[in-house]
């Protein structure tokens, strides 16, 4: 191994396929962490380990190590589960976990505050619902994204078919989940990972499908992306995506976003070539030294488009064809109840950033659990931390209404920005965390609401996004309005997105406490309310309007806010 790679290079090739002494460092009752290595190695396996921060100052002065907990996120392609598996998902966040199910922007579900003594058992509880979580986090594919509507039934339905395939495909071959978690029996030598290799990918690697005209997945900011093309309702191919990425450094210029490249069309029985293609050409070129530009948008613009799509079409044995028009009209949910062609219903919920939990203001989770062991259709989480009632029968579309009007699941009183906006979950687990983002939002979301009331553009659907650090886990970068933190209480704002995923925003103001923010967002809420043109969306505005300059090249211009 070479001496100039990354420390995380040396401890994939040293764990064994990921072995590493996992079961060493979970049956040690001494501490509640992991060993340094476990701690990465762990990361493939689904979980982080975390510590609460709100008390580690508090710890310290007692002479107490961190309290140490971990968060598991699963591997659910596309979102969907049954209701027997929400019963039991439910019941592990209730039991092992600290009280409450989060639902990502991954379009899946994490458990937050689990104790190093019951991640084996909610690993071996949820394998018996059949799911895993397997590659849920570290340097590999994760879960693949896909289309939620399920009005659009048949499309849908092929679409999930190719995110399940493509996330199998895609699995590392490994058994060390199986031998450490599921007590499977230990391999005799002659393991192999035919498309990672024993040090798996530089970074991690997003993948998503998105079915135009709505790109709820945002399907420009992942890794690797497929556009669907269809006739009717029938599949005829992709649009080919790569390159995108949301993670930045504050202050490092470069580091910065950036949005998938069109490689070009393909046929659907080509997919999981390219799928494989792609993840090993950025597995051999991309950067093992630095990890902040271990990426692989990094990898394209060291290699150049060309270069890079020449590679993947010898590899994958194909050669693409010229991409399909499409055009995308929005980047988030529709809520409430929709009718299915095939008769039956669906309900789109807000679930305020993707926080299932029972409080004495709302009972969501008892809602939800009350929905699940009456419903006979699926669940379907979608990449904007919400959740769809999916496949409800005329017959049980009043009972299930009523159930969701009894939990406060469906008070009908949120803003059209709130119901398009997304968090992270940041402080007070979130090691990268760096300001407050879940646990802060809803307030401020409050203010910007009565600001926006008070300019008469209330009705104004803006994309507005938070996270707590500029690794953008929330994709911030492509909303109309994005927060970073940058401190306590501080934030960097950006604007410019377009509402459907297409356009990065930039940074307009820098380091800003509440107050300043309220401020500029008052005086740009007002220019916009009288200079707008009819139907033009905040983030168009602020572009046309020559506040921040749209970005043409990433690594060139993204930093250039002059």
């Amino acid at each position: 191994m070479d001496s100039k790679v990354n420390t995380n290079e040396i401890i994939k090739a040293e764990s064994r396929y990921l072995r590493g002494t996992l079961k060493k460092s979970i049956a040690d009752p001494v501490t509640g962490t992991l060993s340094t290595e476990d701690t990465q190695i762990s990361k493939f396996h689904g979980f982080y380990e975390q510590d609460d921060r709100d008390v580690r100052q508090q710890r310290q002065v007692s002479f107490l190590e961190p309290f140490y907990s971990f968060m598991l996120r699963a591997r659910l392609p596309g979102g969907v589960c049954t209701p027997r598996q929400w019963l039991i998902i439910d019941a592990l966040g209730r039991e092992l976990g600290n009280g409450s199910i989060r639902l990502t922007t991954r379009q899946t579900f994490q458990f937050h505050g689990i104790l190093k003594k019951h991640l084996k058992p909610l690993i071996q509880r949820i394998n018996q619902a059949m799911i895993d979580s397997i590659g849920g986090c570290g340097d590999v594919n994760r879960n693949v994204l896909c289309n939620p509507n399920p009005e659009q039934s048949g499309l849908h339905t092929e679409v999930h078919h190719w995110a399940k395939r493509i996330s199998e495909h895609l699995l590392p071959r490994t058994r060390a989940y199986h031998e450490i978690w599921l007590d499977g029996k230990p391999v005799a030598g002659g393991e192999s990972e035919p498309i990672y290799g024993e040090t798996y990918l530089p970074r991690k690697f997003k993948t998503a499908i998105a079915i135009p005209p709505h790109n709820d997945v945002d399907v420009y900011t992942n890794d690797l992306g497929f556009v669907a093309i269809s006739n009717g309702e029938q599949l005829v191919g992709f649009n080919v995506l790569a390159g995108g990425g949301m993670g930045v450094t504050h202050d490092d210029t470069t580091t910065f976003p950036r949005l998938a490249d069109e490689l070009g069309f393909i046929k659907p029985e080509q997919t999981l070539a390219v799928a494989e293609a792609v993840v090993t050409v950025q597995r051999d070129f991309g950067n093992r030294i630095s990890r902040r530009h271990a990426r692989l948008k990094y990898t394209i613009e060291k290699m150049g488009l060309a270069a890079f799509t020449a590679e993947v079409e010898k590899r994958a044995g194909v050669h693409f064809e010229p991409p399909h028009t499409t055009q995308f009209t929005s980047q988030g949910d529709r809520f409430g109840w929709v009718r299915n062609k095939d008769g039956n219903w669906h309900l789109t919920l807000y679930i305020e950033n993707g926080r299932v939990s029972d409080t004495p203001e709302l009972s969501l989770m008892s809602g939800l659990r009350r929905i699940a062991e009456i419903h006979q259709g699926d669940f379907r989480i979608t990449p904007n931390q919400n959740l769809i009632i999916a496949g409800v029968p005329e017959a049980h579309k009043d009972l299930i209404d009523a159930v969701a009007q009894q939990h406060g699941l469906l008070q009908n009183t949120e803003s059209t920005t709130r119901l398009a906006s997304i968090a992270c979950v940041a402080l007070p687990t979130c090691p990268q965390a760096m300001a407050e983002a879940e646990r802060y939002f809803p307030d401020l979301l409050q203010k910007i609401e009565h600001l926006a009331a008070s300019h008469g553009i209330d009705e104004s659907a803006i994309v507005i996004r938070i996270t707590g650090c500029p690794n953008g886990c929330a994709r911030p970068y492509v909303a109309e309005i994005g927060l970073i933190g940058k401190g306590p209480g501080r934030y960097n704002l950006q604007l410019g997105g377009d509402g459907t995923g297409r356009r990065l925003n930039r940074l307009y103001r820098k380091n800003l406490n509440e107050t300043e923010l309220i401020d500029t967002l008052d005086t740009l809420f007002q220019d916009y309310a009288l200079q707008r043109k009819q139907n033009e969306r905040f983030g168009d505005f602020v572009i046309r309007s020559g506040l921040v300059k749209p970005v043409i090249n990433p690594a060139e211009d993204y930093h250039d806010i002059d």
